[in-house]
C-alpha cells in the first residue's frame, strides 16, 4: 500500500438492549438490536518508515483501541510493517455510541488489506478487541447476541433520523452492570409501539436493560431523559450503556431541530440517518456532525 487509505467508522445505537444475568465467567450475555448512523469518525492508515500515531479530537493513549487494532492484525499475520495511522473524533466518546469499536474496526479492516489477513479470520480478530467490534466491522442493522459473536443481519430500517445528544457527563460500563447486579437486573421499560417507526415495530419489545441501572446510578441521567422527552414530545431512551440518550423522528431536518431545542449541558449532539455498513473507505475528510 503505497499511499494512505481513509475510512470513516461509523457510531453505533443500542436501540433494544436485553442483559442477562452474568455467567460463571462473570459475563452478561446480552441481546442487541443495533443500528449503524452516520456520525463518524476519520480513521487514516498509511505505510511508513516508523510507527507513528496521532489523534485529534480527543486525548492520546497508547491503549487507544484502534492502535490495539493494528497490534491484533500483526499478531494474526506475523508481519510487523511499520504504518502511520492518524485519527480524527467526532463521536462522542464513553457515550454508549460505540466509537472506540468503530475505529477499532475501521483500522483493523484496513490493517487486514494491508498485512494480508484473510477475511474469514477478520472477525476472530474483531472479537479480540471487543464485544462491538465484530458489529462494527459489519454494521448496518443486526441482532447481536451472546458477548458480540453472534451478528444476525437485518435488512436496513428506514424512514426514520434519529436526535442523539450526550449529557455532559460520563458513565463506566463496567460501574453501570455491577449497579445492575445490585439492583436485581431490573428490566428496562419497552419503547411504546405506537411511537416506533414502521420499519422496527417488528423488532418488539425494543428496551434497554441497562437505562435503570444507569438512571439510578446518575439520577442526572433521568432527569434529562424527562427534560427531553418533554421538549420533543415523544419517548427518550438510552444507547448502550449511556449515557448518549436518543429520540426518532421523520428525518434529519426534524431531528436537527429538536437537538437544537435540547436544554444547557449537553456535551455534543448529532442528527443522524441509519447507514448499511459499520465503515466504508472514503476519500477528502468527513464533516463533523451536525
Amino acid at each position: 500500500m503505497a499511499e494512505q487509505r481513509a475510512a470513516a467508522a461509523f457510531a453505533k445505537v443500542n436501540l433494544g438492549l436485553i442483559v442477562s444475568g452474568a455467567g460463571p465467567d462473570g459475563y452478561h450475555p446480552l441481546r442487541s438490536l443495533v443500528q449503524s448512523v452516520s456520525w463518524a469518525d476519520r480513521v487514516e492508515l498509511a505505510a511508513s518508515e516508523e510507527d507513528v500515531f496521532t489523534v485529534a479530537g480527543m486525548e492520546q493513549s497508547d491503549d487507544n483501541l484502534a492502535w490495539r487494532a493494528i497490534d491484533v492484525v500483526r499478531a494474526a499475520t506475523n508481519r510487523r510493517n511499520p504504518v502511520a495511522l492518524h485519527l480524527e473524533k467526532q463521536i462522542a466518546v464513553a457515550a454508549g455510541l460505540g466509537g472506540g469499536s468503530a475505529d477499532a474496526a475501521a483500522t483493523l479492516a484496513l490493517a487486514a488489506d494491508l498485512y494480508g489477513l484473510p477475511s474469514e479470520q477478520r472477525q476472530d480478530s474483531a472479537l479480540n478487541l471487543g464485544a462491538d467490534v465484530p458489529f462494527c466491522l459489519i454494521g448496518g442493522l443486526a441482532v447481536v447476541e451472546g458477548r458480540g459473536e453472534r451478528i444476525r443481519q437485518e435488512p436496513l430500517a428506514e424512514g426514520f433520523a434519529l436526535g442523539i445528544v450526550v449529557p455532559d457527563f460520563e458513565l463506566s460500563t463496567r460501574a453501570v452492570y455491577r449497579k445492575w447486579d445490585e439492583a436485581g437486573e431490573p428490566a428496562g421499560a419497552p419503547f411504546p409501539a405506537s411511537q416506533l417507526p414502521p420499519s422496527l415495530r417488528g423488532y418488539q419489545p425494543l428496551r434497554n436493560d441497562l437505562q435503570p441501572a444507569a438512571e439510578s446510578l446518575v439520577p442526572e441521567l433521568a432527569d434529562r431523559r424527562a427534560d427531553l422527552a418533554h421538549r420533543w414530545g415523544r419517548p427518550v431512551a438510552m444507547s448502550g450503556s449511556g449515557p448518549a440518550l436518543f429520540g426518532f423522528f421523520v428525518d434529519e431536518d426534524e431531528a436537527r431541530a429538536a437537538i437544537a431545542d435540547a436544554p444547557s449541558g449537553m456535551r455534543a449532539s448529532a442528527a443522524v440517518h441509519p447507514v448499511a455498513r459499520g465503515w466504508r473507505e472514503v476519500p477528502g475528510t468527513l464533516a463533523g456532525p451536525e
